[in-house]
């Protein structure tokens, strides 16, 4: 019988070949990953950094599915019986697949399997290996974080745009009018938070992979910077340096920068609310990176859009922006399509994180 799909032996480029199974499968092949684009359409370097980390212990199948391909994990699999070590990633697994691999001792499973197939595969003592968190796009989504945040004092993306269609910023006049000054090269905009990040006052909503992150980094450049997490316990808030304080409502009150960074979940949706929002001094700068559904973006919005807040964002309350949407080329909003987490470090330590906890060869 020959099958349509994409499989990689020992190579680091994917191509596409028809072919019987029984030809050109090792009868010795007891490592595999099977991957379907659908899950590469959210992380499309993390298989094959899992495949590279895998073919240095040895031989190793990666088998690449096409789009349209809606078989099974064991329909897949020329010789299920072999497999010892598997990634199955947005596959379809069924209780006879899991059976028909009677030698398999480790597994990843995305995005997971039914209680069913879970309670057999325990009962046959297979390992299970699992992301238990979301710390292996902490740091790209923070180290974005603080980039939009450096960008926003600065005016980085606005001056940026602009000398490439006129040469005003480069008039570098002295003038001085109600609530704005220039002089030479002088450009911030001093109704808004701007300047350095030393000595500002940062105070950020959740301290967990991405909020601790940023606070260290915020607090290395010599910002004061407190924090206010109701999950979060005190080793979270003393690795990252930062003071904690016990009432969000304490925390807004005096905020040159303020960064919610809860992930999104029913007991966060909206925990930052209109009254906090409204609660911010005037000028402050907020950053959202996480998602924005834990703020009231609607008040967020009325008062970036009245020029009380700047806003430095990668997430947003409709998401893609339409194209007149008036937050887009603001003098006061700096921002980025929902880009901080995917990165390649990312995928890359997605796959590293988990290859680690398989049994060495």
């Amino acid at each position: 019988m020959v099958f349509e799909f994409f499989i990689i032996l020992f190579s680091q480029k994917p191509f596409t070949l028809h072919y019987s199974y029984a030809e050109k499968w090792r009868d010795n092949m007891n490592s595999c990953i099977v991957v379907h684009p659908s899950f590469e359409h959210s992380w499309p370097f993390g298989a094959d950094h899992f495949h590279h980390l895998w073919k240095q212990q040895g031989e190793v199948a990666f088998i690449r599915l096409s789009e349209d391909n809606k078989k099974n994990l064991g329909e897949i699999i020329p010789n299920p019986a072999q497999i010892k070590r598997l990634v199955s990633l947005d596959v379809p697994v069924t209780m006879d697949c899991i059976k028909s691999m009677a030698n398999l001792k480790e597994a990843v499973f995305q995005p997971g399997l039914s209680k069913e197939v879970l309670d057999y595969v325990k009962n046959a003592g297979i390992r299970l290996y699992h992301q238990p968190s979301e710390g292996f796009w902490g740091e790209s989504v923070s180290e974005c974080a603080l980039a939009l945040t450096l960008g926003a004092l600065r005016r980085i993306p606005q001056l940026h745009h602009e000398i490439i269609t006129n040469h005003s910023p480069w008039n570098y006049g002295y003038r001085r009018e109600p609530e704005l000054v220039r002089g030479g090269q002088y450009c911030d905009d001093i109704r808004f938070t701007n300047g350095t990040v030393k000595g500002k006052r940062v105070r950020i909503v959740g301290v967990g992979n991405i909020g601790s992150r940023y606070a260290s980094f915020v607090k290395m450049l010599g910002a004061d910077v407190a924090a206010w997490d109701p999950y979060a316990s005190d080793p979270c808030f003393h690795r990252s340096g930062v003071r904690k304080v016990w009432y969000l409502e304490e925390l807004v009150k005096d905020a040159e920068i303020f960064a919610p960074m809860l992930p999104l979940r029913d007991s966060t949706k909206g925990i930052v609310t209109a009254d906090h929002i409204n609660a911010l001094p005037k000028g402050c700068l907020v950053v959202l990176v996480t998602r924005a559904g834990i703020c009231d973006m609607e008040t967020v919005r009325k008062r970036v859009l009245s020029d009380e807040l700047a806003l430095a964002a990668d997430v947003f309350d409709r998401e893609p922006l339409p194209l007149d949407d008036p937050l887009l080329g603001r003098h006061n909003v700096v921002h980025t399509p929902h880009i901080a987490g995917r990165t390649m470090d990312a995928n890359q330590e997605w796959a590293r994180y988990l290859a680690d906890q398989f049994m060495p060869c």
